[in-house]
């Protein structure tokens, strides 16, 4: 007795895609719990783009032209033909200066230059795979950020005594912090602390028992200066929607058969 493929056949436009390419593919896509066929489904449409995409080029009759990506990269010629058919294909909207400006005029606060922090910490990490040391580090920093919202005295020589960061020999100084020196998490606490204030911030580092000195937020900067940032997001964002909207009128135009889109 003939078995039957656990998964159909993915037809585009009569041209069928190789399972063992769709397979292959699959391993670029999650794959959720409980839903075993979704990275085969992604990999299935992703190949099915590009098929679409390649019998674009061939009935435009496209020579491939493949341009130097990255320094010593350079595009196949499937990636060549697929970047060409779209640049004929696509009429992004140009930017606008003028709502641009009312973008820069309506959130100014997007626009700073970055902030200069003064901090100190004690970090206290939390062991990943032991549960009960991880709990007893939690209790260790909850207790000394109890001690010293009592009294802040003592933080150079607690941080001496607990911290596991180098920064413990020197009182637990970090000195002079600009935006992007910390991960995310230890910044935005110290965007929202109040200088002085101590609280506690966790990161993948661990518990920081965190004392904000000093912080300086970035003057907004000039519209002339931001104008060639807002102008690159917003072309990136034009060609996006372009994009959408082209493949979504080739797929309701071929005749695709074995993946829902």
């Amino acid at each position: 007795m003939q078995m039957q493929p656990l998964l159909p056949p993915v037809l585009v436009n009569g041209v069928t895609l190789d399972p063992a390419r769709i397979a292959a593919e699959a391993q670029n896509h999650p794959a959720p719990k409980g839903k075993p066929g979704a990275a085969w489904q992604a990999a299935a449409r992703a190949l099915a783009l590009r098929e679409l995409l390649l019998q674009q080029a061939r009935a435009a009759g496209v020579a491939a032209e493949p341009a130097e990506v990255a320094p010593g990269q350079v595009e196949t010629e499937e990636e060549a033909l697929i970047r060409q058919v779209l640049e004929r294909a696509l009429d992004p909207d140009p930017a606008d200066p003028a709502q641009l400006r009312e973008i820069y005029d309506s959130q100014p606060d997007r626009f700073r230059a970055p902030s200069l922090f003064e901090a100190a910490h004690i970090l206290v990490p939390i062991p990943p795979d032991d549960p009960v040391a991880a709990e007893e580090a939690r209790k260790t920093a909850t207790a000394l950020l109890a001690e010293l919202q009592r009294d802040p005295q003592p933080f150079a020589d607690l941080a001496a005594r607990y911290s596991a960061c180098s920064s413990r020999t020197s009182g637990g100084s970090l000195g002079q912090l600009s935006s992007g020196d910390t991960v995310a998490e230890f910044e935005l606490a110290m965007e929202r602390m109040d200088v002085g204030e101590i609280g506690l911030v966790e990161s993948r580092y661990g518990l920081h028992i965190l004392r904000l000195d000093a912080r300086q937020r970035g003057n907004v900067l000039p519209f002339e200066t931001v104008l060639p940032r807002l102008i690159e997001a917003h072309d990136k964002a034009a060609w996006l929607r372009a994009s959408r909207d082209y493949v979504t009128k080739l797929v309701a135009a071929a005749d695709i058969s074995g993946v829902a889109f």
